[in-house]
């Protein structure tokens, strides 16, 4: 899956924290929860957030302040062209968020609406958001209070080392698509109908996450309608079916916890996660992605 090297890319769509906005002391761990804001913990699973999230602590610099961290001055250099996401990591993940985001501008405005762009944050280790402090810990997730998605780009690596998932370009693309699939999700209301999660395989954690997946598979197959990337390969979904089921919550629980408990489950089995991702992506419609009405 390769850029169309004309494109060009907006790198401003990606706000650079690394290397700052965290000031030393830790977060204060199951220290205060996030009241109502619904914060989406896209990839790691079993946890509760409240347990990696805190609201306040006094090491932290502001919320929107940046202590140190590399701004966007290096991103607007680098990140120019299509070219420049072929060739360098930071500039293709630009390129994801800049072809998700399209996608979904047009198709809101096929329907006479507006979408409201999310700005995605790189990170390193640990960040302040309106949803509270996080670590990395957490994965990459969607803080639906500043409507920005957070992503440590190491988590990539883990994605391949601690999780066992080959990689690939369409595989770190999944994740980012996941996320916004979550935006959207705020922006259509379903998060705030189904702020009472639960656990379980048919709970609603499990439906929102799998509608997330199915959002990130209609991106897939209209990806190359936005201009900025090539059409998927067979090789290149079969990353992205790799990368679903290798986060799914029974293989997860097997291999760090030695057993499958369904009871705790809030993502969804490996074959629900790719069911839906294959869904979204054989009929590239967002209507097809309705995990909320029958079983799952």
């Amino acid at each position: 899956m390769q850029f169309n090297p004309n494109a060009n890319l907006d790198p401003s769509q990606v706000e650079d924290r690394r290397g700052g906005g965290f000031r030393g002391g830790g977060l204060v761990v199951g220290g205060g929860g996030i009241g109502l804001v619904v914060l989406i913990v896209a990839l790691l699973l079993g946890v509760n957030p409240g347990d990696l999230i805190s609201s306040s602590s006094p090491s932290a610099a502001p919320y929107g302040q940046v202590d140190g961290g590399r701004g966007g001055a290096s991103l607007a250099q680098e990140c120019r062209t299509g070219a420049d996401a072929n060739a360098n990591e930071d500039c293709r993940v630009v390129g994801y968020v800049n072809s998700i985001q399209e996608y979904w501008k047009d198709y809101f405005a096929q329907s006479g609406q507006r979408y409201q762009p999310a700005k995605t944050v790189f990170f390193t280790d640990a960040v302040q958001t309106a949803c509270g402090q996080a670590t990395s810990d957490v994965g990459p997730f969607y803080c639906n209070a500043d409507e920005h998605v957070y992503i440590d780009l190491g988590f990539y690596d883990d994605l391949r080392t601690k999780f066992g998932a080959h990689g690939g370009p369409l595989a770190q693309a999944y994740v980012l698509a996941h996320e916004y699939g979550h935006h959207i999700q705020d922006i259509t209301g379903t998060l705030a109908q189904a702020q009472d999660h639960g656990t379980g395989p048919q709970s609603g954690s499990v439906r929102v996450e799998l509608q997330a997946d199915c959002y990130a598979g209609v991106w897939a197959r209209n990806a190359a309608e936005t201009g900025y990337l090539t059409p998927p390969t067979d090789a290149d979904i079969a990353d992205a079916l790799d990368a679903a089921a290798t986060i799914g919550d029974d293989r997860l629980q097997k291999e760090f916890q030695g057993r499958v408990r369904p009871e705790k489950w809030t993502h969804g089995s490996s074959e629900q996660r790719q069911h839906w991702f294959a869904t979204g992506y054989q009929t590239g419609n967002p209507d097809a992605c309705d995990t909320f009405s029958s079983r799952i």
